[in-house]
């Protein structure tokens, strides 16, 4: 049982000022764990699950480290970039620099977060007035240094955030140029909810000597979250879902789907069911993005439709339920999808519609997670239409093909067999064929020999 608080972890007053404002006192053990080693200027790899307060247990020593450095000084050679957190999705990097600027309220340290999807020159001026912290996603940070409005040769510290997540994304490469941009001599963590062999593969080229931190059982999910599964048929998922949501007693729910196009199309039929949905995936423009997430946090809309690329960055305090619309093909996903309710000690709910092409998936989920998702029949009220529509369509699949009816004309005469006829025309005289040539030509006289 952690018993610490946030002022014996050797804080500066200015944080502690702005925690007990917020409410915080006691650490989460993630928090507990990582603030002391990180202030010592160890590097770390930490596993937690989603929702126990990664960011501050990075972000708070971060500030307190970088007080010194802190200034009121307008030049901007005052303000280089001294810290540096990569995630690897928009919604995530305004999440955690919303976090970063909060904390740092009563200090003189700035934060700035850039990602793509956005006109890249909203950035630059605010990137050249300064930043002592920077939260970016790879991309994007790559499209900076190649327009050089930001340098990165005075980086102390550098985070990774959600480093799996990266690795699944295919940011290894963009990885590997912005290392090679950052001094050898830094402070580096990480942190994630799970690690795979690749994450500490990728663990031996960026840290020194670093201290493994789990707080819990590697690609674990958290108990105060009740899992579930219906086994349903593909084409029964839509009604399912609809009727959990009118029936359930929860007031919102994030309705998970492997595929933009899956998103799109089902915010759509929700909303024609009467329920207040919409959809937030990748191929939204950012505004559309920041729209949805914020309709759905002041509970404008009460379904939100999302993809795997913006589950690491939806943060929903007290968000009561996830339905998982569709089985992800990753087990590690399935842990981020459930991560998103239940999180701070709160209860959640998730509820996984599986359909039977889809029960591997699920089998492999339970040997990551190390739990077997209690299994429920779900009970639907027959639709005789779609019954009706399923029982014509096998007997034609099985019955044979009446013949098609003859359709018959207005003139009988038409409707005759064909009967061939003799014909009475004349006949026409065949030409003669023409005579046989010689089959030498005759030699003119001149050329005769003479007898």
């Amino acid at each position: 049982m952690n018993t610490a608080s946030f002022a014996s972890l050797n804080l500066a007053p200015e944080i502690l000022r702005t925690l007990t404002e917020a409410g915080y006192t006691i650490p989460t053990p993630i928090q507990a764990q990582a603030i002391p080693l990180v202030l010592e200027g160890q590097d770390l790899m930490a596993g937690a699950q989603t929702g126990t307060g990664k960011t501050a247990a990075f972000a708070l020593p971060m500030l307190q480290k970088l007080l010194p450095h802190a200034s009121t000084n307008t030049s901007p050679a005052r303000h280089p970039v001294r810290a540096l957190i990569l995630v690897p999705t928009r919604e995530l990097a305004i999440q955690v620099e919303a976090s970063v600027k909060a904390y740092a309220k009563y200090t003189k340290l700035r934060s700035l977060v850039v990602f793509g999807g956005v006109d890249i020159k909203t950035q630059t001026p605010h990137l050249k007035t300064g930043v002592e912290i920077l939260v970016a996603t790879p991309g994007r940070l790559l499209d900076h240094i190649e327009q050089k409005t930001v340098q990165l040769n005075q980086v102390q510290m550098l985070v990774l955030d959600e480093a799996d997540r990266m690795l699944d994304m295919g940011f290894m490469p963009d990885l590997k140029r912005i290392l090679a941009l950052l001094p050898r001599i830094r402070q580096s963590l990480m942190f994630s909810a799970t690690f795979s062999d690749e994450i500490k593969k990728l663990s031996e080229d960026f840290l020194i000597y670093p201290t493994l931190l789990e707080v819990a059982r590697s690609n674990a999910t958290a108990e105060n979250v009740t899992q579930k599964a219906y086994m349903v048929e593909q084409v029964d998922k839509h009604a399912l879902l609809v009727q959990l949501l009118r029936g359930s007693d929860a007031t919102q729910a994030i309705v998970f789907t492997k595929t933009k196009l899956t998103a799109s199309r089902l915010s759509r039929q929700l909303q024609r069911d009467g329920l207040a949905a919409d959809a937030i995936h990748g191929d939204k423009s950012q505004l559309e993005r920041i729209q949805a997430l914020d309709a759905f946090k002041s509970g404008k809309i009460s379904t939100l439709v999302a993809t795997d690329v913006a589950a690491r960055g939806l943060d929903i305090d007290q968000l009561p339920m996830v339905i998982n619309y569709e089985i992800p093909h990753a087990p590690e996903d399935y842990v981020h999808r459930i991560g998103r309710t239940g999180r701070a000690g709160a209860s959640g709910t998730a509820i996984s519609l599986v359909a039977p092409e889809e029960e591997r998936y699920l089998k492999e989920i339970e040997k990551l997670i190390k739990c077997e998702i209690r299994k429920e029949t779900a009970n639907l009220p027959a639709h005789p239409a779609r019954h009706q529509r399923t029982e014509r369509h096998e007997e034609r699949s099985h019955a044979p093909r009446p013949p098609a009816a003859v359709k018959r004309s207005h003139d009988a005469w038409f409707d005759k067999p064909y009967e061939p006829g003799v014909s009475t025309a004349p006949a026409q005289p065949q030409p003669e064929a023409p005579a046989a040539k010689p089959s030498a030509r005759p030699m003119p006289a001149l050329f005769r020999r003479p007898r």
